[in-house]
């Protein structure tokens, strides 16, 4: 569903990404892990096509998405591609209905079916009491809820979450671990996750480690924990 090859990039002198080669699977779950300033968010950022590579290609769903013009580029992400941020991102003058819909919106869909969409997955996730009210109001678990609902609105072939856990307290985090699960089940979606999180890494089906902008090492959590 998703292939990265020889994916390399810079800032300045400073090498970040050199050769990155990824493959993942549809409804896979995929854990990235390493020291900080490793390239993990660096990768993250490229896949999702906000960062450009120097060198290298990324394919999602067959697309060739480093060759798009900006233009085709916002369309494809708005459509194949959701974000989870450590902080959400919520926009804090919305509810959380509206916050949900708004990717729906920018896709083109009406008021009235944007909604629906969206308290479809608040319920699901629990939520339809917490509907109309604005991010301030709203716990820190439930704003992650929140921006999970928001990523998976326009059914994203991928989902890429970047430290989800990591404004979270444990209890909250232990929630969001086993939602994830539930949302491969349910939807069969795949997520590529960054994380310091070592339960949240060993939870996905593979965890990538990387070191120095490569990938030193893949463990097959499943085969691991049998």
């Amino acid at each position: 569903m998703l292939t990265a090859e020889n994916l390399h990039k810079s800032f300045g002198n400073l090498h970040v990404l050199s050769g990155i080669n990824l493959h993942v699977e549809e409804s896979e779950i995929v854990s990235i892990v390493g020291k900080s300033g490793a390239g993990k968010s660096t990768l993250l950022q490229i896949l999702g096509t906000i960062e450009n590579a120097d060198q290298g290609k990324v394919l999602i769903q067959g697309e060739d998405v480093l060759r798009l013009n900006n233009k085709a580029i916002s369309v494809f992400r708005n459509k194949h591609i959701g974000f989870v941020f450590q902080f959400h991102h919520l926009l804090p003058e919305f509810t959380a209905l509206e916050n949900v819909s708004i990717p729906a919106l920018i896709a083109g869909e009406s008021r009235r079916t944007a909604e629906k969409k969206a308290l479809e997955l608040l319920g699901f996730l629990n939520l339809t009491a917490r509907k109309d009210h604005k991010p301030s109001a709203l716990s820190g678990g439930e704003q992650q809820r929140v921006a999970i609902a928001r990523a998976l609105i326009n059914k994203p072939s991928v989902v890429l979450a970047d430290e989800p856990s990591g404004n979270l307290d444990s209890h909250a985090s232990n929630e969001l671990h086993q939602l994830i699960l539930r949302l491969r089940e349910a939807f069969n979606q795949t997520f590529i996750i960054v994380t310091h999180n070592r339960e949240l890494a060993d939870m996905a089906d593979r965890k990538l480690i990387i070191n120095d902008g490569m990938i030193q090492q893949q463990n097959n959590t499943t085969e691991k924990s049998l």
